[in-house]
C-alpha cells in the first residue's frame, strides 16, 4: 500500500510539472521517457517507446495514474512470467506474437554499444541475429546467441522465448535493457 501510495504522488508530481495537454489526468511520452531515463537509467529510445506504448493501455497518448501505477507494478515487482510477456511484448515491434529476424536485428542494432570500425554495423547485428536463430554459439559472451528457436521456424514465439528465459533468465533482456536494474 505505501508503495503504491509513492507511485500515486510520483505521479501527481509529474503530472503538475508536464506542460502538455495532458496535464491534469496524465503526461505523455516525452515526460514518460524523461522519468524513466531519471529514474531508472534507461536511455534507449526504441525500448522506451515501446514500454509507453504498452503503459498506455488505452493508446491516447497519455499515462494515466491507473496505467502508471500497473505498468510500473509489473515493471518494478512483476513476476518472472509478467516480465517475461513484458519483455516479449517490447521486442515484438508489430505486435504479431513473433520476434521475428528483423525485430531482433532492430533490437541488436539499438542495444550494441561496441561495434567494430572496419564492418559495416548493419552486417555485424545481420550475423548476430542468423547466429541466434540458428543457435550456433556455445558461449555466454552475448546471450542473444543463447535464444533458441525451439520449434525451428526461424522466428522466436512468446513459448520460444520463455523457455529459454526460463532455463537462464539473464535472457530476459536478450535484445535490450528493457527492465530497471535490481536498485
Amino acid at each position: 500500500k505505501s508503495e503504491v501510495e509513492c507511485l500515486v504522488k510520483l505521479f501527481d508530481t509529474l503530472v503538475a510539472r508536464a506542460s502538455s495537454d495532458y496535464a491534469g489526468t496524465g503526461f505523455d511520452r516525452t515526460m514518460f521517457r524523461d522519468t524513466l531515463h531519471s529514474a531508472f537509467g534507461m536511455t534507449d529510445d526504441v525500448v522506451l517507446d515501446r514500454v509507453f506504448s504498452i503503459f498506455d493501455r488505452d493508446n491516447d497518448g497519455s499515462i494515466t495514474v491507473v496505467e502508471w501505477v500497473e505498468g510500473l507494478g509489473v515493471l518494478l515487482r512483476g513476476t518472472l512470467e509478467e516480465k517475461m510477456k513484458l519483455c516479449f511484448t517490447i521486442y515484438d515491434l508489430n505486435g504479431d506474437g513473433y520476434i521475428s529476424k528483423e525485430e531482433m536485428f532492430q533490437m541488436l542494432k539499438n542495444s550494441l554499444l561496441i561495434q567494430p570500425a572496419d564492418e559495416e554495423p548493419d552486417e555485424g547485428v545481420k550475423d548476430l541475429v542468423e547466429i541466434a536463430l540458428k543457435k550456433m554459439a556455445s558461449t555466454y559472451l552475448f546471450v542473444p546467441f543463447l535464444l533458441q528457436d525451439h520449434d525451428h521456424d526461424g522466428k522466436l514465439s512468446f513459448t520460444d522465448f520463455e523457455k529459454t528465459v526460463r532455463d537462464e533468465n539473464l535472457l530476459l533482456e536478450a535484445f535490450g535493457p528493457c527492465l530497471p536494474d535490481i536498485k
